[in-house]
């Protein structure tokens, strides 16, 4: 192959599936070229080599170049939002067995704040949270559930204390928590979404999108929801034409499926 940053894009396409066309092309190849300089790795055509015969390179890559700054109840108000407003509203619609995706979930701090924000409106035996990222590595993370102090500052107390253990300067969430959430990998730019979602979150993903990735996944998100359902996005992103693919702006960061 050629040493140019175009020839690398189709190589890793062919290998991951993963298309770098869809990210802001300035700010992923500056990251790219980081992570090449930092391996002492001479031009693309050698790193490309490196990724298909190096196990250790190809993970740090794939974990590299995936966006894996989460947090616990991230942006508070918006998660108040939900407990007064929004969940008991799906739960008036649709029911306490609601069918709920967190999309491009990173190391499970969003899924695992979902059950324990659901937990305060119905048993735990109704919560089931579908959970899912492109990368391996940080759903790994996930299922572990170990987590810095940082990362867990925005629980609310009576959660930390009923469902966090310190392992060291570490903290274990329990396995109680953990059993309501099945994680599976999942491309948003390539693969099948499923459908008939009541309540799909997604957040501060999307932000490192071209404009035409994140219409066309928003696009399919309006897709997988039922009539009623709901889209709840980051605080950084917005939807500019949500009416032309079926949402209604029920809050900057809730959108709701319409007819």
């Amino acid at each position: 192959m050629r040493d140019t940053y175009e020839d690398f894009k189709a190589e890793i396409l062919k290998m991951t599936h993963i298309d770098l066309n869809a990210y802001k092309e300035q700010q992923m190849k500056r990251r790219i070229d980081s992570l090449i300089n930092k391996n002492g790795i001479k031009g693309y055509p050698a790193y490309v080599d490196a990724l298909k015969t190096r196990t250790e390179v190809f993970d740090e890559f794939i974990n590299y170049i995936t966006i894996n700054v989460s947090e616990f109840y991230r942006n508070p108000d918006q998660w108040k939002l939900l407990d007064e407003q929004f969940l008991p509203d799906l739960i008036k619609r649709f029911g306490r067995n609601l069918k709920v995706w967190s999309a491009a979930c990173s190391t499970g701090d969003e899924p695992y704040s979902l059950v324990m924000a659901f937990s305060k409106h119905m048993p735990m035996s109704n919560i089931r949270i579908f959970a899912t990222d492109l990368d391996k590595t940080v759903m790994g993370k996930a299922k572990v559930g170990l987590y810095n102090e940082k990362s867990i500052a925005g629980v609310p107390p009576e959660f930390k204390k009923k469902y966090f253990t310190q392992v060291g300067p570490s903290y274990q969430i329990s396995d109680e928590i953990k059993s309501h959430v099945t994680f599976r990998e999942h491309n948003l730019l390539k693969d099948k979404y499923d459908t008939n979602y009541d309540f799909i979150v997604c957040r501060n993903v999307l932000i490192y999108f071209t404009e035409e990735a994140k219409a066309e996944v928003f696009k399919k998100f309006s897709d997988s929801l039922k009539i009623g359902g709901l889209l709840f996005i980051g605080s950084t992103e917005q939807i500019m034409k949500y009416k032309e693919i079926g949402l209604k702006r029920e809050n900057s960061f809730y959108y709701r499926k319409v007819e």
